[in-house]
């Protein structure tokens, strides 16, 4: 029988009946006796990591989970998250990230309602996180309403439902109905050996373009020492160049050596800023391809690799690599 650790976070899932926030009411081992149908599945052990609202999920407790993981990797079969949903998309990209080489499966999953709630929906999540990580594919996955998708693929598209979380620009990994997997395409192997990279840069900007907006909360951004600007653009990644020059102050940042990637603000489809006339004032040179990614896996990308390093030829190469099927 496969051994399953539980990482407890706290937030909707495990609150008091009622209460849209942090409100404990469930220990570790209450979570377990109300999912007794575990029993028959693996052999389920829980660790209460943290107990907070997921909006307070940052990467100090990225690290902590990633680190917790990393150290249990000899002792369990499969890893499970219990988080909030709000930020999950976030945490699921950066343990992507963080775990290099992981060779088992992490699930994260969530709740919109508590387990203590008549119509909750987070048993049944949890029991299909628990299932997936009874499979033998490794890797970081997000299961919910029956959906796995690779962890730098998840958005949170929706406030609640089955369709609250999708598979952006990539196939579902696979589904689960009825306690059956069924997995849609053939998920790579870790091809390194295991490792711990909890590094991790907070002072990066994510800025979304609105009509209007001033160019100088660039300039601002520079003078707080951010290392690093994600700007989601329109379309493909178009920038103003009209009055309110946000390409000129995007390449006033680069030439302080600021990482700077641009994205677009559409859901679906790469970033090429190619439909537009770009800023004239900016090189276009320095920016950082986005391809694909999502906004969440590319925010998060960005962090880590400048908490890597700071040289923008070295960050150019990790942000170009596929490094947990967050791009094509």
């Amino acid at each position: 029988m496969k051994r399953i650790l539980l990482l407890s976070t706290g937030d909707v899932i495990e609150a008091a009946a009622g209460s849209q926030r942090q409100t404990p009411a469930l220990n570790g081992e209450e979570l377990l006796k109300n999912l007794r149908a575990l029993s028959m599945l693996c052999r389920a052990d829980i660790r209460e990591v943290m107990n907070i609202d997921s909006t307070n999920m940052q990467p100090e407790e990225w690290r902590q989970l990633a680190q917790n993981i990393h150290m249990e990797l000899d002792d369990y079969d499969g890893f499970v998250i219990s988080h909030g949903a709000d930020t999950m998309a976030y945490t699921a990209a950066a343990l992507s990230y963080m775990l290099r080489g992981l060779d088992k499966p992490l699930i994260l999953t969530c709740s919109q309602l508590s387990l203590m709630e008549a119509y909750s929906e987070g048993s049944g999540n949890i029991y299909d996180a628990f299932t997936v990580a009874c499979q033998n594919q490794p890797g970081v996955y997000v299961v919910y309403a029956g959906k796995i998708i690779r962890g730098c693929r998840a958005v949170k598209v929706r406030t609640a439902g089955t369709e609250a979380f999708l598979s952006v620009n990539a196939p579902l990994a696979g589904t689960i109905t009825e306690n059956r997997v069924d997995w849609y395409l053939p998920l790579p192997l870790p091809d390194q050996p295991r490792s711990l990279a909890t590094h991790c840069q907070s002072k990066v900007l994510l800025l979304k373009l609105a009509p209007g907006l001033e160019a100088d909360l660039v300039e601002a951004a520079i003078a707080m020492g951010y290392r690093g600007i994600v700007v989601e653009g329109y379309g493909a990644g178009n920038v103003t160049y009209a009055r309110r020059d946000i390409g000129a102050a995007l390449a006033k940042a680069m030439q302080r050596g600021i990482a700077v990637a641009i994205t677009g603000q559409c859901l679906m489809g790469d970033s090429g800023m190619t439909l537009c006339e770009p800023s004239p004032s900016m090189s276009m040179a320095g920016v950082i391809p986005c391809f694909d990614m999502t906004t969440e896996a590319l925010y998060v990308k960005m962090c880590w690799a400048l908490g890597k390093t700071a040289d923008m030829a070295e960050l150019r190469m990790i942000m170009a690599q596929n490094i947990a099927g967050e791009l094509e």
